[in-house]
């Protein structure tokens, strides 16, 4: 009678651990893959531009409560820039609202760690995520004094922040100029890097690259031109500043300056343009030999 209460003890052990193992690999419990979302700017241009191996796009929005992006940009963003550049045409956004981090600036390791954190959306299987913070602080490396603040920045292949307050701030400054159109150029401009553009991923067909300004077109009118980096009286770049490089490395592939933006859409309004600034046909050209439209 003890054998028999002894078999059966261990026969119940038996199923436990069997029911553990197949606990242990449930795909519920499997951690997420996150290695092809944390590689360097420009480095999935050819997966944003062409369907080859993923053929939608799902954007995680993140912002800061009171700091949600329009619908006016973001519908430019998707009709005027991703689906005219990209072969991608099922794209989604889905948005977070986030408690603010009570933080007075950002250095670019406190935006990584706050993605880190709050990014809930990577690829997976034909899928491709991006995730955009927009943040309610401005960045660590304004100089109000020299004119130059950024409205946004890209850190990774996958990952871009907006300083939406910063935006905010900047189309006050014009009675012609809204937060929309603001919104729309940085999203554009950074995305272009996102795109490899210039020669960051992706490669140039005919030489148009800025010589003091790396990863910028040197094209008259052209979104990625390097002017746009340029602002205030000393006429300072912050593509040159070493505060790009944070504490741990992370290196912001483009900040980009806001007075120079103003002073752009100001110039397309004057001339009754749409106030979203487009590539030029070299740009085109780069995009087109790397897979877009």
């Amino acid at each position: 009678m003890r054998k028999i209460g002894f078999y059966f003890l261990a026969w119940c052990l038996i199923i436990l651990s069997a029911c553990s193992k197949n606990s242990d690999n449930d795909p519920q419990t499997v951690p997420i893959d996150k290695t092809a979302n944390l590689q360097g700017t420009g480095d999935s241009a050819n997966d944003i531009l062409s369907n080859d191996n993923f053929d939608k796009l799902l954007i995680e929005i993140d912002y800061v409560q009171g700091f949600r992006p329009t619908d006016e940009a973001m519908a430019n963003f998707v009709d005027f820039f991703l689906k005219l550049y990209t072969f991608k045409e099922d794209i989604q956004f889905v948005y977070d609202e986030l408690p603010s981090p009570n933080e007075e600036e950002l250095t670019l390791d406190e935006i990584a760690e706050l993605e880190s954190k709050n990014r809930t959306l990577y690829n997976t299987g034909s899928t491709l995520a991006i995730y955009i913070y927009f943040a309610d602080a401005p960045s660590e490396d304004d100089e109000e004094d020299e004119g130059l603040v950024t409205l946004g920045a890209v850190y990774r292949n996958t990952s871009m922040i907006v300083h939406e307050a910063t935006v905010r701030q900047l189309a006050g400054k014009s009675p012609f100029i809204t937060n929309a159109d603001v919104e729309t150029a940085t999203l554009n401009h950074e995305f272009g890097h996102l795109f490899g553009l210039v020669d960051l991923g992706t490669a140039q067909v005919n030489q148009h690259e800025d010589t003091e300004a790396v990863n910028h077109c040197n094209v008259d009118g052209c979104l990625m031109r390097a002017e746009l980096q340029f602002g205030g009286p000393s006429g300072k770049s912050q593509l040159t500043s070493s505060k790009n490089v944070s504490a741990s490395g992370l290196k912001a592939g483009c900040s980009l300056s806001g007075n120079s933006v103003l002073q752009m859409l100001q110039k397309q309004t004057s001339k009754g343009a749409a106030a979203a600034v487009p590539l030029d046909a070299e740009c085109i050209l780069d995009l087109q030999a790397n897979g877009g439209r």
